[in-house]
Order: C-alpha cells, then sequence, then structure tokens
C-alpha cells in the first residue's frame, strides 16, 4: 500500500463560471497545502461577512493538480483521503464529480477508481465556498492535510481500526481490537488480520490474530481481545500511549495491507458525589475553548503549529481545551494525547435553526448522522477525548422539537461510541430568548436591535444575565434537553451551580464556556462543589474573527463610538485569549495560574502610563490593558497603575530598593494589589507575603539600549514540520523593549520559506503573509515552512538597528 501525503503541486485560483473567461487576476498561483485561500485576501469595512470574520471576504475556490497514474494502479483501489476543506467541498477527476462534503470539518476520503484514466495524466480538481456561513473566522479551501493512498481492493479503510479497554484492572487490562475489512474486488476472500501491541517503551506486549472473510462490494469486522500485563495508565499527569500494528495477509499469506493506530488505557467515571474521576482519582478541569485558526497560518493546519498550542496551553496552567464550536483536527488531538490534556470534542454551532445566512443549518436534519458518524470514527481512538459535546448554544434546544433533537444526537453519539460522555453547551438565555422578551425575566435591552447579536446581548445584560439564567423557564424548559446528558455544560450560567444542586441532585455540570475576567468566581466554584467538575474560559489561546470582543477602548479618543462587541474595522482578532496568537502568555494567563493555585510567584502587570486616568470600555471577555513591562515612552514622575497578582495576604511593592507602599490582596479583586505611583525607570519589585512571611517575588526592569534579537524555539525541525522564530527589539539582558515598536522584515535564505509573520496586535491592516510587519509590545513571530533538507537562516531587519539571524537544521521526513 501507498500512503504519502499529497500537498506539492497544487494550484489555486477564483472558481470561474462555466462562461465567464480568464484574467490575469483569476489566474491560478501555485501553493502547497495545507492552505487558507482567504487568510491574504483584501480586508475592508464593507466585507460580506463582517466583524464576524474580522472583515474577511469568502469566496468560490478552485484548487487544481495533475496526478500521474501509471497503468499498474489499474488493479488497485486510488483514493484521496481530505482531513477537511471549507467548505461545500466537491471533488473532481478530470471533470467529473467524485465526492460532495459539505461540512467544512469532516474527514472524507474521495475513491478515483471510476474515472481514472490509467498511463496518462489525470486532473485533481477541488471547489471550496464561503460565504456568510460561519460566526467566527472559518478560512477556506484545502486547509487541513491531504494523503493520497494506492491499495489493494481488499484493505483496511481510513479510521479502520477501533480500540477500546472495557476492562481495567491494576495487574491488566483488556484491549478490544476491531478492525473493518472492505472487499472492493469482485470475489469472496478470506483473509487473515494479525494485531500486535505495543507498550509506551516500543516494546511488543501482545499479540493476536483472527480469520476474516469478506463478500464482494461488502465489508466485514474482524475482533480480538488481548489481555496486556500490568498496564501503564493514561492521564494528563502521565500520558501513556500505546500502539497497535495491524497486518492484513491474503490466501497465500501475502501481506495486502496494514494499519496503525494508537490509544491509552485509562478508566473514565463521573457523578454528582465524586465528580469526574480518571483512573480512580478526581479530576477537575482546568479548561480553554480554542478555536481552529492557527493565527498567522489563518486556517491552515500544520502538525507542529498544533502540538505547540497544546504544549503552551498546558503550560500555562490549562489541562482540557473544548473545540469550538466544531470538531478538532487530528493533529490537535494527536497533541492532547502525547501532551496529557483532556479533549472535550464539539460537533457543530447550529442544529436546525440558523444564526448566520448560510450555515448548515437547512441540512442539518439529512446530514447529522453523517457529521456525527465522522466525528466518532475520528475521536474514538483518542484518550484525550472523555466528552462529546452535541453543540453550542442551539437555539431551538428549548423546545419540544429541541428536546427532541437533543435526545436523538445523544443516543447516536452513544450507539456510535459508549465509551465516553455527552454534553452541550446550553445558554438558557440564548434557547429561551423570544420567550423572554414577553416574559418579566426579558434580559435589559434584549429585544432591540442593538442587542441582536448574542454577544452584545450577554455583554449588556450585566446582573440580570444571573437572574435570567436561574429563572423557572430556563429550569424548565431546559431540563429535557439536559436529562438526556450525562455532564450538562452550562455557558455563562453559573447561577444554576447552587441552585441545580438541589432541583436535580444527580446532575453533573461543567462550565463549557465562561467569562475570562470572572475566573476567580468560576474557579471557586469548581473547588466547592462536587457535581461541578471544571470551567472552560473563553477563550485559551486567541483566535481570528469574533473580531474585538475582548478588546479596551478608551472612551474620550476622538470619533469613538460604542459598538457592543463588535469591534469596527480594522479589527481582525478577538483579543480575548489568555495567549495570543503568537503563543505569548498575557495577564490573564497568569492570573489564572494563579488562581489555580500552581504558581506561588507573584506576577507584575502595568497598565500603559500614557493611558493613565482615562475612562475606559471593556466587555465581559475583556482584560486590562496591562502588560509586564517596566519599560515605557514616559516622563519620570508620570502617574501609572501597577497591579500584582498573588496569592498571598499582601504585597510590597519597591523600586529601586525603596518601598512604594504595602497594599492587601483582594481587596477590589481576588488575587489583586493594585498601587498608584510614579513611572521612573530602574527596577521593580513585587514581594508577596502570607502571615507576615514572604511567599514569593517577582521583578521588572526597564530596557537599556534594544536591539533585534531572532531565536528559533527549536533548532531542528523536520522536513514536514514548521520552524518558529521569536522576534524582539530587547536589550543585552534579553529585557524586551515593550515601548519602542517598529517595522521590521524577515528573509530567509536556504532550505525554507516565510509562511507567516504576525503579532498578537488584536487591531491591524497588516498582512500575515510578509516579509514585513509592526512589532507589538516589542514582538513579533515568524514561521517558516521547510523546502526540503538542509539548513535555513531566518535574517530580521529593520530600520537604524543591526540585523539579527537564526538558523536551523532541517532534518529528514518523519513517518507517516
Amino acid at each position: 500500500m501507498i500512503r504519502e501525503p499529497f500537498l506539492d503541486g497544487w494550484t489555486v485560483g477564483p472558481k470561474l463560471g462555466a462562461f465567464e473567461a480568464p484574467t490575469a487576476e483569476s489566474a491560478p498561483r501555485a501553493v502547497r497545502l495545507p492552505h487558507d485561500a482567504v487568510r491574504d485576501a483584501p480586508r475592508s469595512a464593507d466585507s460580506d461577512q463582517g466583524v464576524h470574520t474580522g472583515y474577511v471576504s469568502g469566496g468560490v475556490f478552485e484548487y487544481a493538480r495533475t496526478l500521474e497514474v501509471p497503468q499498474q494502479w489499474r488493479d488497485k483501489t486510488v483514493r484521496l483521503e481530505f482531513e477537511g476543506v471549507y467548505r461545500d467541498a466537491v471533488v473532481f477527476v478530470n471533470g467529473d464529480a467524485v465526492v460532495h462534503e459539505p461540512n467544512g470539518y469532516n474527514a472524507f476520503e474521495a475513491v478515483l477508481d471510476p474515472y481514472l484514466r490509467y498511463g496518462e495524466p489525470n486532473r485533481i480538481t477541488v471547489e471550496a465556498r464561503a460565504h456568510r456561513d460561519s460566526r467566527w473566522y472559518s478560512g477556506a479551501g484545502i486547509y487541513r492535510p491531504v494523503h493520497l493512498v494506492v491499495a489493494d481492493p481488499v484493505h483496511i479503510p481510513l479510521d479502520g481500526t477501533h480500540v477500546t479497554t472495557p476492562d481495567i484492572d491494576a495487574d491488566r487490562s483488556v484491549v478490544g481490537l476491531a478492525t473493518t475489512v472492505r472487499n472492493g474486488s469482485r470475489h469472496t476472500r478470506t483473509l487473515r488480520l494479525t494485531w500486535t501491541v505495543a507498550a509506551p517503551d516500543g516494546s511488543d506486549v501482545a499479540t493476536g490474530t483472527a480469520p476474516v472473510t469478506v463478500l464482494p462490494g461488502g465489508e466485514a469486522v474482524a475482533r480480538v481481545r488481548l489481555a496486556v500485563e500490568r498496564p501503564s495508565l493514561w492521564s494528563d499527569t502521565s500520558p501513556a500511549l500505546y500502539g497497535v500494528r495491524t497486518t492484513l495477509v491474503g490466501e497465500e499469506g501475502q501481506l495486502i495491507d496494514t494499519d496503525a493506530a494508537t490509544f491509552g488505557i485509562r478508566r473514565l467515571q463521573v457523578d454528582a458525589t465524586r465528580g469526574l474521576r480518571i483512573n480512580g482519582r478526581t479530576v477537575k478541569l482546568r479548561g480553554a475553548c480554542v478555536h481552529h485558526d492557527s493565527g498567522p497560518l489563518g486556517a491552515a493546519t500544520f502538525d507542529d503549529a498544533e502540538d505547540r498550542r497544546v504544549r503552551l496551553l498546558k503550560a500555562a496552567g490549562f489541562n482540557a481545551l473544548r473545540s469550538a464550536h466544531n470538531p478538532m483536527s487530528r493533529a490537535m488531538l494527536d497533541a492532547c494525547d502525547r501532551h496529557g490534556v483532556f479533549v472535550m470534542d464539539e460537533l457543530t454551532d447550529t442544529w436546525t435553526r440558523s444564526k448566520v445566512a448560510f450555515d448548515a443549518a437547512p441540512t442539518f436534519a439529512e446530514r447529522w448522522r453523517h457529521d456525527v458518524d465522522a466525528l466518532i470514527a475520528k475521536d474514538r481512538n483518542h484518550a484525550s477525548v472523555i466528552m462529546y459535546s452535541i453543540g453550542n448554544e442551539i437555539l431551538e434546544l428549548a423546545t419540544p422539537a429541541g428536546s427532541a433533537w437533543s435526545r436523538r444526537l445523544a443516543e447516536a453519539f452513544r450507539e456510535g461510541d459508549d465509551t465516553r460522555f455527552v454534553t452541550n453547551g446550553i445558554n438558557g438565555i440564548i434557547a429561551n430568548i423570544d420567550r423572554m422578551r414577553e416574559t418579566d425575566d426579558a434580559p435589559g435591552g434584549a429585544g432591540e436591535g442593538e442587542a441582536s447579536d448574542p454577544n452584545t446581548m450577554m455583554a449588556t445584560m450585566g446582573d440580570t444575565m444571573a437572574k435570567a439564567n436561574a429563572s423557572d423557564l430556563v429550569t424548565r424548559s431546559t431540563e429535557e434537553s439536559a436529562a438526556v446528558l450525562d455532564i450538562v455544560g452550562f455557558n455563562y450560567a453559573e447561577s444554576r451551580y447552587e441552585l441545580d444542586r438541589g432541583l436535580f441532585p444527580h446532575r453533573v455540570i461543567v462550565g463549557s464556556e465562561t467569562f475570562p475576567s470572572r475566573i476567580e468566581t468560576m474557579w471557586e466554584f469548581v473547588e466547592s462543589l462536587d457535581h461541578v467538575i471544571g470551567d472552560f474560559t473563553w477563550t485559551g489561546w486567541d483566535y481570528l474573527g469574533e473580531a474585538g470582543i475582548g478588546r479596551v477602548d478608551y472612551t474620550d479618543e476622538p470619533g469613538y463610538e460604542a459598538t457592543g462587541t463588535a469591534g469596527p474595522f480594522p479589527h481582525l482578532l478577538a483579543g480575548c485569549g489568555d495567549i495570543d496568537i503568537t503563543g505569548l502568555r498575557r495577564p490573564v494567563s497568569y492570573y489564572r495560574e494563579i488562581v489555580f493555585g500552581l504558581r506561588t510567584e507573584p506576577y507584575l502587570a502595568v497598565h500603559p502610563p500614557q493611558h493613565h486616568g482615562r475612562p475606559t470600555a471593556t466587555t465581559p471577555w475583556s482584560w486590562d490593558d496591562s502588560v509586564s513591562s517596566w519599560t515605557w515612552d514616559a516622563e519620570p514622575g508620570a502617574a501609572i497603575t501597577v497591579d500584582v497578582y498573588a496569592a498571598a495576604d499582601e504585597v510590597e511593592l519597591l523600586r529601586d530598593g525603596v518601598s512604594l507602599g504595602v497594599a492587601a490582596v483582594g481587596g477590589e479583586k481576588a488575587f489583586r494589589a493594585r498601587f498608584e505611583t510614579e513611572y521612573r525607570r530602574g527596577e521593580l519589585i513585587a514581594i508577596a507575603r502570607s502571615g507576615g512571611a514572604e511567599v514569593g517575588r517577582t521583578a521588572l526592569r526597564t530596557a537599556g539600549e534594544a536591539g533585534l534579537t531572532a531565536s528559533v524555539e527549536q533548532p531542528a525541525v523536520a522536513e514536514d514540520g514548521l520552524g518558529f522564530v521569536a522576534i524582539s527589539l530587547a536589550d543585552a539582558d534579553g529585557v524586551v523593549a515593550t515601548a519602542a515598536d517598529r517595522v521590521i522584515t524577515v528573509t530567509v535564505e536556504g532550505s525554507a520559506e516565510l509562511i507567516g509573520l504576525g503579532t498578537g496586535r488584536i487591531r491591524t491592516e497588516e498582512s500575515f503573509a510578509g516579509p514585513s510587519v509592526t512589532t507589538f509590545d516589542g514582538r513579533a513571530l515568524a514561521i517558516v515552512r521547510p523546502t526540503g533538507p538542509g539548513a535555513a537562516t531566518v535574517t530580521v531587519s529593520a530600520a537604524g538597528l543591526a540585523p539579527a539571524a537564526a538558523s536551523l537544521t532541517v532534518t529528514a521526513l518523519r513517518s507517516h
């Protein structure tokens, strides 16, 4: 069998109508997959998708590639495995339609056999459409990997081996293996499957074999149960992974096909008294919601970028991710398996009622089972996946029809995979918005035009949101939809946590989506209530689209106009992530780490002195406009606000060894002490104390003369990987000059090319394509992609500064 990446040699251009003549503007250009067709498209205030996508318009795109098909493939089956094409993908061979996949997040395969011309070039084309169909930046095109598979007509299909661990004891575990064999030939075949299980250290620990007979044009499933002695259990603290190699041989012992899968052995339990238990240990989920885009890469999905996101999120204190509001990529699932991060994987943002003009709701009733099956097939071997979410803030959920859909979807997931829990992101206000307008529970302004967007509505409700979510209307109308779940997910409904302990004593709750500005309150609920198993903040990693939802506005700015949660053009990023799109932790991330009890060192967050005393407007997704820096373009003596985050009783602040006073922690906000002082260059030290004893200290120093620096995160990358280059304006000691932003230019020489360049600035008109960008708080990130084995040098330059260079080595391809 041949299974290889099918990423090079493609072109992309706008899809022309049958009678349209090509122009210079429509000429296809060469691209390497994965590729986002709209990342570099022009942005404008009058974009047809507006704030949802960050003012990026959609389009219809055609990818094309030539495939040489030798005569010897006549006796094979040839297919393309697509991990995701956004959206409404249609695959053609030589102009003939092969397959249509409407869902932009589903993996699917295109069987090419009936359409191929052997012994000559064949033209493969893929159409993709994106147009007002998403509430966030979706990207467009073939944004996830593609593989070419050439196999025997009798073969193991994609996701053909399913692994379960139904029986786990300390001394042994039963591993259940079920492999599907597909027979595309004209003859009945009796074959033999052999499975070999490898331990985390690579040694073989169990093997089994079974014959399987497959009728022509059909499929058959062969099963075996193997015992693994003294199993190493997978968890967030010890992510031990096993592997299984599967071989399929013919009647004469000839090798026909192989397959490989990775899995973990772990036991899941949940109840309202002991909460969520993994291998018998109670675990509280320190969760983050994440979108699927990769910041400067747009929606293009690369293994190394997904692995980097998971690693950095876990290092920041998260142990769980919620894929919002679509199925998670295979690459991110693999990374969560490797690094020990729990996953709530989500099916969809809509069922049968639309949220935006051209979303998937009109075809949901026809396609839902196909989408459920696709998600389960992708996820079911991943140890990290502990929950399936059947939806997010579903509009019809509180109706009888919505209750029926809830039950139908939940049971479909259990039918396909009964080893994981089922949840749903329920927003009782959104599910009842029509009825709330007619009752005393109506949130302020909910019926007015300016509150028609759900984000704006929630942002303007204030304390009435808690009252509305705890209303009898929400209790009654959502009871059935909640009752079909194993774990009830509540979006922005912490007012139900205590209430439901009395009303529904067996109900287990997870905060499936919560405001980042209230983490100290959310985590107190999680720690004190056994039936609340965790909290998922919106969001862990910043993302494209829903532009400006977490921004801080200065309302005395000339021309300022209140716009609800919609950030006006040129806002591009949401601005609400604990970690920005380059991977840099924002102050809220350190605050959260302290709230989680994972950090004893205090953290200094300084408000820009040029904005001192100015009135601000924020949203519930905002954090303070602050930076961990003591380098400012301000006159000595300028008034400045300094926040210190600490798990302590009090904090003392010193500048150049002189005390600026002591402030109690938690006066205005838990885990925070605030100082009003003056800015002067030098060193700022915060000392945290509890009971009079020091529990931690931290310091900031003013940067000296700053120059350009560039450093690679990994000095060696695989030929099919990515290199990440951190760029900063810093002094000789590495202190970043956060107030000295300037335009930088990046060039790459050798065996790599620049594919992304960006910063965490949420309001920008600069392109991620480079080669130039303006630093933000003194930093930027360049992403390079190898073009072959060898070495590459990334050089950064800026007017008036000496250039900086970083080198990396490109190693051989990883195995696939």
